[in-house]
């Protein structure tokens, strides 16, 4: 077997992943000997200042990843907005891929990119964030010979994103986040075994591909509705019909490539129904309103009948006003992931 070291370590963060960046990279040395490659999931739109947030916080440079740009050791590359950060031959891509939990950048596609060129020589590291981001990205760092590394639920501002990589990955270490800087400084020097590493599997290489934006279509290389079986939901970003990629259903992809978890799925739709739910509230004040407008105009041209059928009308509606309105305010919280937090920040 032939040797090689871990030269890459990739941190992914959501909710409370910038106080949890900080901790990290002030422990790193200035002779970090890998390059380090984070993901924080950002709004599309302006400039992130993660890279000047991170420069202050270490001994080591933090710039914007750019397009073709090789990785050095030592330097800290964050993923710019509206852009994954994948990784190919020793240099940094960013793709336009399709969103991921609605995402983009995503965690997991940059560890999956990751784990895809470097195998055993990556280090993969989950922070602070709602819902199960980077589990499934960790666990093919993990399955390819990488070390998996998250954050302690208990000192994690967010607790979801530890909680579901431990309950899905084998990770070796669990840590706060000021601790870790020295200890992936040990890590990077320790030389690991290179050989043996399993291809990935045709799913996750389908998955890898629509990271990078590839046009599935125009090839000859399966689609992820040939590798995988649809399921009864449909993807909130473009209607198509999700396709189902574990057996358990717990994770899923639509044929143009959207990415979704149960859990974010779960989120999503619930926000949809309260969006649902707000539209018909307006709706129905509105005709409460007119109602009342059309039978004070029948009153006032003497047409009493018709007066009191709009009166009805009006007074049906407010009743419906008044139950779905304590609904939205009292009972909508029935439709959220209990385990779920509401986050501060981006999520």
């Amino acid at each position: 077997m032939s040797e090689q070291v871990r030269d890459l370590v990739v941190v992914g963060a959501s909710a409370g992943g910038v106080e949890a960046l900080r901790d990290l990279v002030s422990g790193l040395p200035d002779d970090f000997a890998a390059a380090m490659l984070v993901v924080l999931h950002l709004p599309p739109g302006g400039a992130s200042s993660l890279p000047a947030i991170l420069d202050r916080a270490c001994h080591l440079p933090a710039e914007s990843a750019r397009h073709g740009a090789k990785l050095r050791p030592g330097h800290i590359y964050t993923a710019p907005p509206d852009h994954h950060l994948l990784v190919d031959d020793g240099r940094m891509m960013l793709s336009r891929g399709p969103t991921e939990n609605g995402h983009r950048p995503a965690i997991d596609a940059t560890l999956r990119s990751a784990a895809q060129a470097r195998g055993a020589g990556v280090i993969g590291v989950v922070l602070s964030g709602s819902l199960d981001d980077g589990t499934s990205g960790l666990s093919i760092v993990k399955a390819r010979g990488g070390l998996a590394v998250v954050q302690d639920p208990k000192e994690a501002i967010y607790p979801g994103m530890p909680e579901s990589a431990l309950m899905r990955v084998d990770v070796d270490l669990v840590l706060p986040a000021a601790q870790m800087g020295a200890e992936l400084a040990r890590r990077v020097r320790e030389p690991v075994e290179g050989g043996d590493v399993p291809p990935l599997s045709l799913i996750d290489e389908v998955e890898a591909r629509a990271s990078r934006a590839e046009d599935l279509a125009a090839s000859s290389r399966p689609e992820v509705r040939d590798v995988t079986r649809p399921s009864e939901f449909a993807c909130p970003d473009c209607q198509g019909v999700l396709f189902a990629l574990d057996e358990n259903g717990t994770r899923f992809r639509c044929r143009v490539g959207h990415a979704w978890t149960a859990q974010a799925l779960f989120q999503q739709q619930s926000q949809e129904i309260e969006q649902a739910l707000w539209a018909a509230l307006r709706a129905l004040e509105e005709k409460r309103d007119l109602a009342r407008r059309m039978g004070r105009d029948a009153e006032e041209h003497g047409f009493p009948l018709v007066a009191n059928r709009y009166r009805r009308h009006s007074e049906e509606t407010t009743r419906a006003v008044e139950v779905l309105r304590e609904f939205l305010v009292e009972g909508l919280t029935g439709l959220e992931d209990p385990g779920d937090e509401v986050p501060g920040e981006p999520a």
